[in-house]
Formats: structure tokens, sequence, C-alpha cells
């Protein structure tokens, strides 16, 4: 038994191991960080449909990136839309594009972000904010992968692998009829759920430091050194902003820091 529990123990530390070598771009070793690390090895060379749940500001887009970047399609286009950025009225234009005369102020064709990611990736950021008359096209694009211009009858063949993402319960959404259950289906294929910093504790630390240096790379100041009462604050905050709220105050601390030692605003922090 001793020997098989040591050889466990050895393939576990390689596989950590692994993980940190191929996502170097992901600062963290947490358990919860690395299930989501596994799931995008697992689905990334796929052309699978991923929907990426969470709350905001923990690094859904950087997720999405890495599923593209670790796909066959990495070296084609990782487009990027985000549905909440945009009125209901300009939705459809922007993703399928428009045809010149389409509606008042259209005088040019212009081409949409499905036509514009053809062969790679489109991360559809707050999917849960689509509008509900424009629901049935993305599920068209999504399921025949074909679609036609605003104003135009010729279809467009594309070959898109999406990534959507989204802080809200869709379900709840589906219950209430903001949002369709056939939809739903099609992007929840390979659901990754991408967990709050509060349930990664044990990257507080090191993404506190991370951040500091790149703060201090970027002002052109020597990097300072977190004191313990300082992390033990940071450990000690339950981040409704996450991994975003994170960066932001350290970004802030280096900048009001004079000494050597970083100087936390911890009044922003408080319990």
């Amino acid at each position: 038994m001793t020997r098989l529990n040591a050889q466990l123990v050895d393939e576990k530390q390689y596989l950590e191991q692994e993980l940190h070598q191929e996502f170097a771009d992901m600062v963290g070793k947490s358990p919860a960080l690395r299930s989501v690390l596994k799931a995008v090895k697992t689905v990334a060379p796929t052309d699978t449909t991923v929907l990426l749940l969470g709350e905001t500001g923990t690094g859904k887009e950087l997720i999405a990136r890495a599923i593209h970047d670790r796909s066959p399609r990495h070296e084609r286009t990782f487009v990027r839309m985000s549905v909440a950025a945009l009125p209901a009225s300009l939705f459809e234009s922007e993703l399928f594009g428009h045809e010149k005369g389409a509606f008042t102020g259209a005088t040019a064709s212009r081409i949409g972000r499905f036509e514009l990611a053809n062969r790679g990736t489109l991360f559809l950021d707050e999917v849960g904010d689509i509008p509900v008359e424009v629901q049935p096209k993305l599920l068209r694009a999504l399921q025949e992968r074909e679609f036609e211009r605003l104003g135009s009858t010729r279809t467009q063949k594309v070959d898109v692998r999406v990534v959507a993402a989204t802080n809200r319960d869709l379900e709840r959404m589906i219950e209430d009829g903001s949002f369709r259950q056939d939809l739903f289906y099609r992007l929840n294929v390979f659901p990754i759920r991408i967990p709050p910093l509060k349930e990664r504790v044990e990257d507080i630390a090191v993404l506190a430091k991370y951040f500091a240096e790149k703060s201090a790379r970027r002002l052109g100041r020597p990097v300072p050194s977190i004191s313990d009462a300082q992390m033990n604050a940071l450990k000690g905050w339950d981040w409704p902003g996450n991994i975003r709220e994170l960066q932001n105050v350290i970004e802030r601390a280096v900048i009001v820091s004079t000494g050597p030692s970083l100087e936390v605003p911890l009044q922003d922090l408080q319990p």
C-alpha cells in the first residue's frame, strides 16, 4: 500500500506540473483552478460548443482564449463579442452583418462577427443578454452553420466554434421566458464552471504577487513586498469582484505605496 500511495502522489505531482507548464498564463494552483484547466485540456481539441459559467471578474475570457489557443483553430481568428455592451437594435447587425441600406444609417455593407470568426472561434460574452427576438437566428447559426446578413436573402455558410459565457442563471431565465430552452441546450453541450476567488483562497497570495510585479513593471517602480498582515487582509476579503477586483486593488496599492512594502488600502477591504 505504501508503494501504491507513493505512486499516486508522484502521478498527482506530475499532472500538476504538466498542467502548470501547459497553462503558464493561468496563475494559481488551487484544486478548483486545476479542475477548470483539466476541463479546458479535455474539450479544447474538439469542436464542441462550450458554455463558461461564473461570476463577473472570474476570468471567463482568459479561459475562452485558452480553449482557442489549444484547439486546431489556434492559427485562425479569436473574435470576442460582448453582448451586454450592445443595444438590442444593433445586436443582429453586429452578429450577422448587414447589407447597404438594410436600415437607416447602413451606408455600406458590413460583415458580422460570425463571418469574421470563420474557421476560428467566436467568444460570446454575457450570452444571457441576447435579445429574445434574435435567439432563434443564433440557434439556427449554431445548428446549421448558416445565416443571412441583415437586409439580404443570400445564405452565408460559416465554420465557427462558439464559446459562450454568462454570469446569469439561464435555467431560471428559461422559466420566466427570457431565454429559449433549445438555445440553452445547444450552448450547454460542455459547461465549465469558473470558481469565484473566494473558492480559490490558496491562489490569492500568488495572484497578489503576480499583479504587484506586473503593475510595478508597467509603472517603472521596484516590486514591493507584501507583509503577512497585508496578505492576511487580502485573504480575509470575499472578493465580490473576483480576480478583476483583486487586480485593481493591487494596482492601486502599487501606485500609492511609497516604500518597499505594499500599502494595501485596507479601508476598501473591511470584512
